[in-house]
């Protein structure tokens, strides 16, 4: 875990309210576990007063580049999205538990499920599985096709699989629609979204597997408590919990309480 000045190399508008950002600096060589996330301080001063966690959607170890892709919610990342090329930003990171990949799953097949902006991870995530011979099948849930991005990056590391909730691209309905109305083998699950959604995904599938959760921190590096969540386990007059920032955000599935 370092802290540093990475340079903005250029940034995009992906879909609605969804921006891409390319960012260089030295430290990306050690940026390179699917489902690690970056804390980006984006101003100087105290407002925003805490960082943004933001998790990497692709890395290019050879340019020393890595981008991030995130929705406008809020003033810090309105602040982001003003940036453009040349302009630098504070990066901690890199920070948490990514996704395990299991070099004895060769030849097996991962199933990928992400929804909003919890897709971004499941992309850098299908290319390390690829690369270690895993057959990937992936899963994307979005409100309309004009939110859709990231298809033609799933489409070349993968096999995609869209819905929409109003029908207007794939199946109409939930990500977990997909699963319930057809017919996928599977040996792992890999899943990334908002809380509902990975609520029914655990609920629909059928196999061990690994849930990203997004959550809002205060320091990103586990001494805050601020993202603390239950794991369901703890004894009679005990308490027994998980910090988000820095035991995940990757858990197994089953481990904390969603």
């Amino acid at each position: 875990m370092i802290v540093e000045d990475m340079s903005v190399i250029e940034q995009s508008l992906r879909a609605p309210g969804i921006y891409e950002m390319t960012l260089y600096g030295e430290s990306v060589n050690r940026m390179t576990t699917p489902g690690q996330f970056l804390h980006i301080k984006i101003e100087e001063g105290i407002s925003p007063l805490l960082r943004r966690p933001i998790s990497i959607c692709d890395v290019d170890v050879e340019k020393n580049e890595l981008s991030i892709i995130y929705r406008v919610e809020g003033k810090g990342t309105a602040l982001l999205s003003h940036k453009k090329s040349g302009d630098s930003v504070n990066v901690l990171g890199p920070l948490g538990k990514g996704f395990p990949i299991h070099e004895d799953d060769r030849g097996k097949t991962a199933l990928l499920i992400g929804g909003g902006v919890g897709i971004p991870p499941l992309y850098y995530l299908a290319k390390k599985l690829g690369e270690a011979g895993i057959k990937v099948e992936t899963l994307l849930g979005f409100r309309t096709a004009h939110d859709i991005f990231l298809e033609e990056e799933f489409s070349f590391v993968s096999n995609l699989h869209i819905s929409t909730e109003d029908g207007s691209k794939g199946t109409k309905g939930f990500v977990t629609t997909i699963l319930e109305q057809s017919s996928f083998h599977y040996d792992t699950f890999y899943s990334c979204g908002p809380l509902p959604m990975l609520r029914a995904v655990e609920a629909v599938t059928v196999t061990d597997g690994y849930v990203s959760l997004e959550e809002r921190m205060g320091c990103g590096v586990g001494a805050c408590l601020a993202c603390v969540c239950d794991t369901g386990h703890a004894k009679e007059g005990s308490k027994d919990y998980r910090k988000i920032c820095s035991d995940g955000p990757v858990f197994k599935a089953g481990e904390v309480v969603l």
